[in-house]
């Protein structure tokens, strides 16, 4: 059976097939649409966050906001798959005699039934009066950005629907000072590659980010106000009990004990947060307090967001991002989402550590023995080793107490010395560590840092991002809970663009026994998944070669939307048959067992209407807004409000059918054509990074990513250039999607040769898509009704300013192709979309027949038949 997860990604998919229509709410799908493929370059969402991104709004607004048990009622609907998707075993059942009320009421109250049966997790989804999902993502995968992508979404939704079901504060709390750096993120995200530009104005000019400071008994927000984000830790927020001085606590106290007499009060920021309207919290690293500590600290946590449920004007959710989304080997049944480390390593988003897990049985007074060949099998294999922007490669080695470390680094720094290196490549952290230590630490992301040797006590874990980490050691046998090993060990994998190397993991036999453990209770893989996982992505830098390549100048259709220009009209509003009045339902539910259906809320008495009031606006208000929203002399407008409206008073109910009326009235807009020359840069140096290279020069570059099964298809000019010559490669290396394309390069190469006097040049254009890299595509209306852009695959450009355009194509393709092209030359639209974009370029072809000729190569094969290449050569001549 699916889990509710991968339930809800295949809904999702299907949504996003659908456009992400929604009834009330199209905007997001302009948000998603850009935040899927933003103009320019620059960031962009992961493919784990996007789709996250996506399940969160699925949830949001195609199922409302459910509570995750009403989910898996409604996907799982039959008795024995809602069980088994909840995780609960027949002997459960069966224990409760197989009766579905006893069955709850053992799961709510009775802790020796929830502890034999390892039912914490369903217990902790079942008890839930909020809307409580879990967000699961590797380390490495970007959790901190996924919330302030949610983050900005809601806020933007709630801007552009004041009246909508959306968050418009924002509460984002973890446990610790050390995943409190890393959220100071969420001021970095740039925003505008997630929002549109229109709602990432607002957004921009609106958001309050608030980082809560030790020592400060408040929040600096004005309660009730909207549009902050606060981020705390944990411990600043959560539900405190009064300090009681013994001496004060009566007797009739004492004989009830002190913790009575202690009562449990919210401290001042949290009855600060309290105050925000349509509040969302976000829990950062929640496995701290969703199933890694089922006792005191979730309580502590459940009372903050069970406090602010009770007493904050509208808690939307609760969303918690966590990469252990297991609790004793159990997946917490609140998952809407999960991308696992196995999946981050496939996706190159991980470092591969495949046979780079090494082992050793040794006692404790071997320790020294250990250490020294772990720093010298480190400088062996990654002495070398740097990122693209001059970090070196790093090692943390971790240790049970200072004390340990303490009589381990003598033998590191003779190890060093050894090897010829300084020992003030050693750098320490541990709560002992001087001020000036643990600023090294925080800057080790620097380039120019030196420390490469990290010896740590409880630093270094979660929320510590360090992408030229490749290596980590566990010197002693860690007998720590709470994950550290499996925290510790993985801290190496983040990966960066560029790099093929793989991360190590030093580790002794017992510390892999438990890091296997932790890896199958927090993320349900073993170390056998872990080793086998390989990328299946790779990433690498392409650089301009070619920077003053001549634009190609050719005629292009320029739609603009303009008024018609037609007498204005005198406009004439109709009073609404609108009700003035507003109702609000009401309906009330007992708890009890019902026989036609698993809910055990049941409703009782009728449903009520109760009357509300639903406001006024005056005539002159409302006609400036109205004059302002549609271009309109208000004069005009008020005098057609006043017609109706004697009173001058407008109800609120009548404010959207008279809407209405002034826009079937004032709809005056036509779509005009003209034909313009424009000059179309085939690349945009300023669209690149703009660096320095090794020899001093300028260099513009771009990272790329792409399959590891397509390796043989990334063409380097110092692989090619003796068939190359000085043709092609504007930019280094070529990213060819197909052997047919690397054939048609070839092949076009080798007739240069004999056939280049006439040829200026020829680009490989298909893999360079992005409107700030290039000019060079045409826009074509897709079968969602949107606008695509399309950029072909090859120009071959003579130095007389003619060019052939080539496009490849599987030969599966060519009827339908064939067949739109020929209905598009009669003026009909074409039924798919590889014909609507050949349609779009055959345009193109006829406004410029003295400039431009458009060619599809349709193959089979992988080497393109000679044959076919006729045309092509022959435009060489």
């Amino acid at each position: 059976m699916a889990a509710l997860h991968d339930v809800l990604r295949a809904k999702t998919l299907d949504w996003k097939a659908k456009g992400w229509a929604t009834e009330d709410y199209s905007v997001i799908a302009e948000i998603l649409e850009w935040a899927s493929n933003p103009d320019g370059s620059g960031y962009i969402l992961r493919p784990p966050q996007f789709q996250a991104l996506q399940v969160y709004w699925y949830l949001r607004l195609i199922e409302k906001t459910p509570l995750i048990y009403d989910l898996y009622k409604k996907f799982m609907p039959a008795k024995t798959d809602l069980l088994k998707s909840l995780g609960i075993p027949h002997e459960a059942f069966e224990k409760v005699d197989f009766d579905m009320k006893a069955l709850w009421k053992a799961l709510g109250a009775d802790d020796d039934f929830v502890r034999e049966f390892k039912l914490q997790g369903v217990r902790e989804t079942l008890s839930l009066e909020y809307p409580s999902y879990i967000l699961a993502l590797a380390m490495g995968a970007g959790k901190t950005a996924l919330i302030g992508a949610i983050i900005a979404t809601e806020f933007a939704m709630a801007m552009e629907y004041p009246d909508g079901p959306f968050i418009q504060n924002a509460l984002v709390f973890a446990p610790g000072t050390t995943i409190i750096q890393a959220l100071r993120e969420l001021a970095e995200i740039p925003y505008d590659r997630i929002l549109p530009q229109r709602l990432y104005k607002s957004f921009a000019a609106s958001v309050k980010i608030i980082f809560t400071r030790d020592g400060e008994k408040n929040i600096p927000v004005i309660r009730g106000s909207i549009f902050n984000i606060v981020v705390t830790n944990t411990e600043k927020i959560r539900i405190q009990k009064e300090s009681i001085r013994k001496g004060d606590i009566g007797a009739q106290l004492l004989l009830r004990g002190e913790d009575t007499a202690r009562t449990e009060i919210a401290n001042a920021r949290l009855q600060a947060i309290a105050s925000l309207p349509h509040l969302g919290v976000f829990s950062d690293e929640a496995h701290h307090t969703y199933g890694q500590a089922l006792d005191t600290e979730l309580k502590k946590v459940r009372k903050t967001v069970d406090y602010l449920h009770q007493n904050s004007p509208n808690l939307v959710a609760v969303i918690n991002t966590t990469g252990t989304p297991y609790y004793q080997r159990q997946l917490l049944r609140d998952v809407v989402v999960w991308y696992g480390l196995s999946q981050g390593i496939k996706d190159n988003i991980l470092k591969e550590v495949d046979g780079n897990i090494q082992a050793f049985s040794f006692d404790e007074t071997q320790t020294g023995q250990l250490l020294n060949h772990v720093v010298q099998d480190f400088f062996k294999d990654y002495g070398a080793v740097r990122l693209a922007n001059g970090a070196p490669a790093r090692l943390a080695i971790y240790f049970p107490q200072t004390d340990d470390l303490k009589d381990c680094r003598p033998v590191i720094e003779a190890k060093l010395a050894a090897l010829g290196l300084p020992t003030a490549l050693i750098l320490e952290n541990h709560t002992n560590a001087p001020q000036s230590d643990v600023d090294a630490f925080v800057r080790l992301n620097d380039p120019d840092a030196p420390h490469r040797v990290i010896l740590l006590v409880n630093k270094g874990t979660e929320g510590w991002n360090c992408p030229s980490l490749f290596a980590c050691a566990l010197a002693r046998t860690l007998r720590t809970s709470n994950n550290f090993v499996l925290q510790a060990a993985s801290r190496c994998l983040r990966q960066v663009p560029g790099n093929s190397h793989k991360a190590r993991i030093y580790l002794s036999a017992e510390n892999h026994k438990i890091l296997d453990k932790q890896l199958q209770e927090t993320f349900g893989e073993t170390i056998e998944d872990f080793n086998r996982s390989k990328n299946s992505n790779r990433r690498t830098t392409i650089r301009l070669r070619k920077l003053n390549l001549p634009p190609l100048v050719v005629k292009q259709i320029v739609r603009t939307v303009v008024r018609k220009d037609l007498a204005a009209a005198v406009l004439k509003l109709t009073l609404p048959g609108v009700s003035v009045e507003k109702t609000l339902e009401k309906k009330t539910y007992t708890v009890a067992e019902q026989h036609a259906s698993y809910s055990v809320l049941k409703q009782v008495g009728e449903t009520e209407q109760i009357a509300m009031e639903g406001g006024i606006l005056g005539v002159r208000q409302l006609a400036v807004e109205f004059a302002g929203n549609y271009h309109l002399d208000p004069w005009a407008v008020q005098d057609a409000l006043a017609a109706i409206y004697p009173d001058g008073n407008v109800p609120v109910p009548h404010l959207t059918p008279l809407a209405e009326q002034i826009e079937a009235q004032t709809a005056r807009y036509e779509v005009q054509e003209e034909t313009v020359e424009v000059a179309l840069a085939l690349v945009k140096p300023e669209g690149f990074t703009k660096g320095v290279g090794p020899e001093g020069t300028e260099i513009y570059t771009a990272e790329i990513t792409y399959p590891v099964d397509r390796e043989h298809l990334i063409a380097r000019w110092a692989e090619w250039k003796q068939k190359a010559g000085d043709f092609g490669f504007h930019y280094d290396p070529y990213g060819f999607d197909s052997n047919p394309e690397q054939s048609f390069f070839e092949q076009m190469l080798a007739a240069l040769k004999f056939q280049s006097a006439e040829v200026q040049d020829i680009y490989f254009t298909g893999a360079l898509t992005d409107p700030s890299k290039t000019d060079f595509y045409v826009e074509y209306l897709g079968e969602d009704q949107r606008w695509h852009r399309y950029t072909p695959d090859f120009i071959v450009r003579r130095k007389n300013g003619k060019c052939l355009i080539v496009e490849i194509k599987d030969a599966r393709f060519k009827a339908a192709t064939e067949q739109d092209i020929a209905g598009g030359a009669r003026g009909g639209m074409a039924a798919t979309t590889e014909g609507r974009k050949a349609v779009a370029l055959k345009k193109w072809e006829r406004l410029n027949p003295d400039r431009l000729k458009y060619q599809i190569i349709f193959t089979e094969s992988d080497a393109i038949p000679y044959d076919q290449l006729k045309a092509a050569r022959e435009f060489l001549v």
